[in-house]
């Protein structure tokens, strides 16, 4: 049953934990924050064809763990859910994503967005973490809508929402600046009724 995955905050607790097939994701903690900028540090450049490149600040372990404070204040408040995605076995950091911008009616929506290693690309380990963060979203937050942006160059990105069964709405013209350009981006979203 989808419902034992989630271990949801209760009241002192620190983490939610959600179990895949390939993969196993956890909100992140403060001793995440080394894995976290090596993991960023090594995927610099593969990652930001469609990100901005940060300050070499961001990519240092201090950086990180205030940015893993940060989230942690944002989950216990219900308005965002920072997730590492770690290896079967739990041993290894392979990517993050998140689910953000959480806002309640009239809206209840959220985006969601993620990174994977580039080691790690093109196993599916993606599209199963976008599947169970979007169940996670609808069944435990309990959202309605959830949205993501994706550059049209980002086709790995689009496969991965599209496996994941995200609709394309649109096109948002010139919506991010990214490395001093404006880029487009697609707009994809899923509905809780049409969650699998």
């Amino acid at each position: 049953m989808v419902r034992k995955l989630f271990k949801l905050l209760k009241k002192g607790d620190q983490m939610v934990k959600i179990e895949g097939e390939r993969c196993y994701l956890r909100t992140l903690v403060e001793s995440d924050a080394k894995s976290l900028a090596e993991l960023l540090t090594y995927n610099k450049y593969f990652w930001a064809t469609y990100e901005p490149l940060h300050e070499e600040e961001y990519y240092t372990e201090e950086a990180q763990f205030k940015k893993i404070l940060e989230s942690i204040h944002l989950m216990r408040a219900n308005r965002e859910y920072s997730f590492g995605i770690f290896t079967k076995d739990r041993k290894y950091l392979i990517g993050h994503i998140s689910l953000y911008a959480i806002k309640r009616l009239p809206y209840s929506s959220a985006f969601i967005g993620y990174s994977m290693d580039e080691r790690f690309t093109r196993k599916g380990i993606t599209s199963e973490s976008v599947k169970l963060v979007t169940r996670f979203g609808f069944e435990s937050v309990k959202l309605h809508r959830i949205e993501a942006y994706v550059s049209p160059k980002n086709e790995g990105s689009i496969r991965v929402l599209e496996n994941a069964n995200y609709t394309r709405e649109g096109l948002l013209r010139e919506l991010l600046y990214i490395n001093g350009k404006w880029e487009d981006h697609y707009m994809y979203s899923m509905l809780q009724n049409e969650n699998d």
